[in-house]
């Protein structure tokens, strides 16, 4: 056992964390990860474990990724590691917050149990949070820090775009777009969102003189799309020419990247918190201001 802490990465997400290590100063190990055709994982870890680990990993794709996160941990804690930091850009299973429908689980409740059984501190960028407005009443007795990638992004718009309209397509969107815009004097516009199902939503947006503006539209998370793909396609309707977006997590499944751009989108910038081509904007240096060592 030594004391100099030691920032544990995985393979999908080698660049962000070797990236963090760096900031850090601290040195980097890669976790090695083996999937079997079955669907289960093999983890290994490096031999020799420091009393603090940093895990650098976002999670989505998150069934398998919370498994190999409750392996690695308990490795960990059986090598004697005694401070386990987990910095998960991306924070799955936020978005269900309540019971919707009788019988339906809570999912952001349990994965907030389950990650403070694991970890004693937890680091995440612009979790979907909605009713519950704080990370540390899902972890709880735990360090739970959330960081918005906000600033970032107004910086990016700002280089990019001259006197922009920022528009968030719903009411979930408002606290990023209200926040870019405050931070840089932007005018904004938020839609109301109707959704019918996973890939299935209505989008209205308020009457605006949108004509000769360049749009951006901003949110948290863009997975299946349908939410900007609709705004967008309103904006596009409304004879708006300078089209752009701006999202904290890319997770676009499937084709819905090539959905919207196909909308006649000219540009689409996002967070490195999930891996992906639009990927523009590093989060390294915001996760390491945060990072107590």
């Amino acid at each position: 056992m030594f004391h100099e802490p030691l920032l544990l990465g995985f393979p999908d997400y080698q660049l962000q964390a070797k990236n963090l290590a760096h900031l850090l100063d601290i040195e980097y190990a890669e976790a090695e990860l083996h999937h079997f055709p079955d669907g289960e994982s093999k983890i290994r870890l490096p031999i020799d474990i420091p009393s603090t680990v940093i895990i650098c990993r976002s999670l989505n794709s998150p069934n398998d990724k919370l498994i190999e996160l409750f392996f690695t941990t308990k490795e960990l804690r059986q090598k004697g590691c005694e401070r386990i930091i987990l910095v998960a850009p991306y924070l799955c299973y936020m978005r269900q917050d309540k019971e919707f429908q009788p019988g339906e689980a809570v999912s952001q409740r349990w994965v907030g149990k389950l990650l403070a059984s694991l970890v004693d501190e937890v680091i995440t960028v612009d979790p979907h949070l909605h009713r519950v407005k704080k990370l540390e009443d899902i972890i709880k007795n735990k360090r739970a820090v959330t960081l918005s990638a906000t600033a970032l992004i107004g910086n990016q718009i700002s280089l990019q775009v001259a006197n922009p309209l920022i528009v968030g397509p719903d009411e979930e969107s408002k606290q990023w777009v209200q926040q870019i815009a405050r931070l840089h004097d932007f005018d904004y516009l938020v839609g109301d969102k109707t959704r019918f199902g996973d890939r299935e939503v209505n989008v209205v947006l308020p009457p605006s003189d949108v004509k000769d503006r360049s749009v951006v539209l901003v949110d948290d998370m863009a997975s299946t799309g349908k939410t900007l793909i609709h705004a967008a396609q309103q904006l596009v309707d409304l004879g708006v020419e300078n089209l752009y977006c701006a999202v904290t997590h890319a997770l676009f499944v499937g084709e819905s990247y090539d959905e919207l751009l196909a909308t006649g989108i000219k540009g689409v910038w996002s967070t490195d918190s999930v891996g992906h081509p639009s990927n523009c904007i590093s989060l390294a240096s915001l996760l390491a201001d945060a990072i107590q060592l």
